[in-house]
């Protein structure tokens, strides 16, 4: 029987914190499965470990205890030069902010065609034509390869993080607040893209995010987290239709709906509530 592209068991991380305010408890023991081919939503407000959580999973930090498995071979920070290299064949991450992590001074084909020297035995030739393939499958056309990031918008520089990722050729990625710093029409597309892109593909996804509208759009399964730990998982649909926890109906009701404005009282009284759970 093949292994979940993601098991997660008993993860916990602590972080030190300050004089002030002593450590911090980012995970809680955490357990996840993720299964092949879907895409599982973790959400919790700033803060609730879920970013902590991705950045565990594909090897940026460390857990105090508890394991990581990605496609059946168990994850470490502390990993070797090779190991590292062998586990970003299959997972990688994308952020928020593409611009930093693009050089700003290099045309953005470099950053595709530093993976793919890495990742594939290509010459120069077929990794400029495998540049372009690449471009194409994310909506971007052959001459944004020889732009600058600061040349291209926000939604086509995060086209370009998603062809960088897939340069590696992974089977589970990791998508950290990948839209939220998108206006909303930019954000649909690249949410469309997402979702072809892992039926062409048969991609696994673990989307970190606060944003439940965007999860009802993309994810088949969702988990939320509140200071470290998951207080309610199951089915998008189940979780956001009826959810039985309530701080999970806390953050339904905080969610933006149309004809939705902020009052402070009401959202200060939320606050409030949030901190008695």
């Amino acid at each position: 029987m093949m292994s979940s592209p993601i098991v997660v068991k008993h993860l916990t991380k602590t972080f030190r914190g300050t004089r002030s305010s002593g450590p911090v408890l980012a995970l809680d023991a955490v357990n996840l499965i993720v299964e092949k081919g879907t895409c599982m939503a973790v959400v919790g407000e700033s803060g609730s470990g879920k970013t902590t959580l991705g950045r565990i999973i594909v090897g940026l930090e460390s857990a105090d205890s508890g394991t990581v498995a990605v496609g059946g071979r168990l994850v470490s920070g502390r990993a070797t030069r090779r190991e590292r290299q062998r586990r970003s064949s299959q997972i990688q991450m994308v952020f928020q902010d593409p611009q930093s992590s693009l050089n700003r001074r290099l045309p953005v084909r470099v950053a595709i065609d530093e993976v793919l020297r890495i990742h594939s035995t290509l010459g120069a030739g077929p990794r400029a034509e495998r540049c372009t393939e690449l471009f194409e499958q994310v909506g971007l056309e052959a001459r944004h390869l020889d732009a600058l990031p600061s040349e291209l918008s926000g939604g086509q520089r995060q086209r370009v993080a998603i062809a960088r990722a897939l340069a590696a050729s992974p089977s589970v990625i990791v998508l950290d607040e990948s839209v939220a710093a998108l206006d909303v029409t930019v954000q649909a597309q690249i949410l469309d893209l997402l979702t072809r892109l892992r039926q062409e593909q048969g991609l696994t996804y673990l989307f970190i995010t606060h944003d439940l509208t965007v999860v009802q759009q993309i994810a088949d399964n969702v988990v939320v987290m509140r200071k470290g730990a998951i207080v309610e998982r199951g089915p998008t649909a189940d979780v956001l239709g009826a959810p039985q926890h309530p701080y999970t109906q806390l953050l339904l009701e905080c969610a933006p709906r149309p004809g939705w404005k902020p009052q402070r009282g009401v959202i200060r009284a939320l606050r409030d509530e949030s901190e008695k759970l």
